[in-house]
């Protein structure tokens, strides 16, 4: 039970990458606080299976690109659990598009939620974790994010932004005992990946050197990883898990 006595908050848990981090610190004995933008069954299912597994959760509604809710899921945190010793940034959107067909909304609304969605949550966790002196802060990039992708100059603009936080926030942080990293997924086995045909599937399986997608626990376990007490010592890092698609 790595993470007994540890609060952890995952944003975008009601599916795929956040779904599977969830469980993971569930049943490694973490209390956790969840977050949902819209789909409040999916969160309860979600918040039922953790409890299942004896976790503790706060299930709370928050779009974390509006200032005030971020500032209200946080405090409402701290006042159930008393702290939060690992945020995991995980809330994110797509609205892809070449960019001669792409509307300005479009841009922006990848960039408020992704990016700027990111840096309220790092700015709320990070006064708490200071007081602490102790915390853990793992962000949701993406290979696009390193590599770039054809349709996805927003989303790719949100998730290399993403790095350039985490590299900046840990040189801020490390002196603090606080960590900050980020994970970079490749094709993951999501929603979004389940709507390709397959033959567009194994047109990209051909493309990763391991010849399958990944799946969302290979994520969650690296989270899970990044989060223990024992890895502080890496910090500013982006970890690609995309079977050696940046290779």
């Amino acid at each position: 039970m790595k993470f007994e006595g540890r609060c952890v908050m995952i944003t975008g848990a009601t599916r795929g990458i956040g779904k599977a981090t969830a469980l993971a610190f569930a049943k490694e004995g973490a209390d956790l606080v969840i977050t949902y933008a819209s789909s409040e069954k999916a969160a309860k299912v979600v918040k039922d299976e953790c409890e299942a597994l004896g976790a503790k959760v706060l299930c709370l509604k928050s779009d974390v690109s509006k200032e005030d809710d971020v500032k209200a899921l946080f405090e409402t945190a701290v006042e159930e659990f008393g702290k939060v010793d690992v945020l995991v940034n995980n809330a994110g959107i797509t609205k892809d598009n070449i960019l001669l067909r792409m509307k300005t909304e479009e841009f922006d609304d990848v960039i408020e939620t992704n990016l700027k969605g990111s840096f309220l949550c790092m700015r709320a966790a990070s006064k708490i974790m200071l007081k602490k002196r102790y915390g853990r802060i793992v962000n949701l990039s993406s290979v696009v994010g390193v590599r770039g992708n054809a349709g996805q100059l927003n989303y790719s603009a949100s998730k290399a932004g993403v790095i350039g936080m985490t590299k900046s926030l840990a040189k801020e942080l490390a002196a603090k005992n606080i960590s900050v990293n980020a994970v970079a997924p490749g094709m993951i086995e999501t929603d979004m990946t389940a709507a390709m045909t397959d033959s567009a599937k194994e047109e990209m399986k051909k493309m990763i050197p391991a010849k399958r997608m990944g799946t969302p626990e290979d994520i969650a376990h690296t989270i899970l990883f990044l989060a223990e007490e024992g890895s502080g010592y890496i910090t500013g890092q982006v970890l690609c898990v995309d079977g050696g698609m940046a290779v």
